[in-house]
């Protein structure tokens, strides 16, 4: 078998290593020790990994003390982007709990899915924000690009429309303006604003419990005077009879969704509560889109019968309707690259006191995972008993994983040898470190 083509790993992890201003060689090992360690218990327990050739001292020193240029680690993610080259995009919110943390600064609160506070699915801790680039190939990994930690004052609609905007502004110009998958925990009025005049669709999962409105008809003059319409006849997405003919439809035969009956309905617009210029005399702003009702014959290992999908899509031109289905059943990527980097290697298991720090781990948790995406084509398949064979190339990220501590030294690192300084002199005799100051989780108004 012929020698492995290396170089652009080894090009990635030197540009890596250049996003270190201070601390490097540290926080380097320190990424070098996660992709190795099996679990990753404790920050402690990374510092015995053979990669890690520091004493855990320097690694807490690294995350504590360390730099990280988190403008020129984007840059980087961006270029040695990898894919089946689709210009689509996916931003997800994950949260980081630090319930019982009150010396940690910056907390909120938070919606949590499997951990409950006082018999509530709410926690305590830092909110983040996660952008990747999709894939339509059968598998689980995404390309992350961005992740940002959004303050308990931010709104997480105009954190998300930044980090598009600034996205944007790094990749190529031409072609087909990229499209990004969102959620329902965002608002489609408030992205679709702030993206307007950029090349950029978006596509946002909606409530079943959605009402929109056509534009009014043209306004009559009238000797009373009065402010014209604003809103014309009512879509509501749980009432049939208020639908109008589509505007445009597609069905299609799909071999894990069955039937496919996509329906598409154009220049609709919600009623606005929250705009920008709200408690002012400016009229509110009336954002248009398209309403698509997605409708599946089936689910692929489901028992029940599926329910329908509404998503609201906005852009330039017109929307691609097996794109649009597709794109959004993709999106789902986004949340195993989340739990893979939470349960395998473990973002939020160090126990770090301040945001800082937890910004440096969770951009080195982003590096490993994408130098476990870069060597996916190098390693071999080291596989359990029971486990499906897979083909190289094909590799889940648990399994590139653990073929990598085999890869790495063939790679080399561009971090330099520790040099010995001597023992510490430590804290000075009868000196006391006082008692941490409180900082309760805040409360975001509604």
């Amino acid at each position: 078998m012929p020698a492995p083509d290396l170089s652009a790993l080894r090009a990635f992890r030197t540009d890596l290593h250049g996003c270190f201003p201070r601390r490097a060689d540290a926080l380097f090992e320190l990424v070098d020790a996660l992709l190795t360690a099996d679990p990753v218990a404790s920050l402690p327990h990374l510092s015995l990994q053979a990669a890690h050739r520091r004493g855990w001292g320097s690694l807490y020193d690294a995350l504590a003390e360390g730099a990280l240029d988190a403008a020129a680690l984007r840059r980087v993610l961006t270029w040695h982007a990898t894919g089946d080259g689709s210009a689509v995009y996916a931003l997800d919110q994950s949260v980081w709990p630090r319930c019982d943390a009150e010396a940690s600064p910056d907390r909120g609160f938070y919606y949590h899915p499997s951990r409950h506070s006082a018999g509530q699915p709410i926690v305590a801790g830092w909110a983040y924000q996660w952008l990747a680039r999709l894939s339509f190939e059968r598998d689980s990994w995404t390309t992350p690009l961005d992740v940002q930690r959004v303050h308990p004052s931010q709104n997480t609609n105009a954190v998300a429309v930044d980090r598009i905007k600034n996205l944007l502004s790094h990749l190529p110009r031409g072609g087909a303006p990229p499209l990004f998958v969102f959620d329902a925990g965002y608002d489609s009025a408030q992205v679709t604003h702030g993206l307007q005049q950029l090349p950029a669709a978006v596509l946002i999962r909606l409530r079943a419990d959605r009402c929109f409105y056509a534009d009014p008809p043209p306004a009559r003059p009238s000797p009373k005077g009065g402010r014209p319409r604003t809103h014309g006849t009512k879509f509501a997405c749980k009432d049939p009879a208020t639908w109008p003919a589509p505007t445009v439809e597609h069905v299609v035969e799909d071999a894990q969704y069955g039937t496919v009956h996509v329906r598409a309905w154009a220049n609709l617009h919600p009623k606005q509560r929250a705009h920008p210029g709200r408690g002012t005399r400016k009229p509110r702003p009336i954002v248009r889109g398209t309403v698509v009702l997605v409708e599946v014959s089936r689910l692929p290992a489901r028992p029940y019968p599926p329910q329908v999908l509404w998503l609201w899509w906005a852009g330039p031109g017109t929307p691609d309707l097996d794109l649009v289905w597709r794109a959004y059943v993709r999106r789902f990527a986004l949340e195993h690259t989340l739990r893979f980097c939470t349960q395998s290697l473990g973002w939020t298991t160090p126990r770090v006191r301040h945001p800082e720090q937890a910004d440096r781990w969770t951009w080195l948790v982003v590096a490993a995972y994408t130098q476990l995406r870069r060597a996916r084509s190098w390693v071999a398949d080291r596989r359990l008993p029971w486990e499906r064979p897979l083909a190289r190339g094909t590799l889940t990220p648990s399994r590139v994983r653990r073929a990598l501590s085999a890869l790495l030294p063939m790679v080399g690192t561009p971090a330099a040898a520790p040099k010995p300084c001597g023992r510490s002199p430590g804290r000075p005799k009868g000196s006391r470190s006082g008692r941490a100051t409180r900082h309760p989780a805040l409360k975001k108004a509604a």
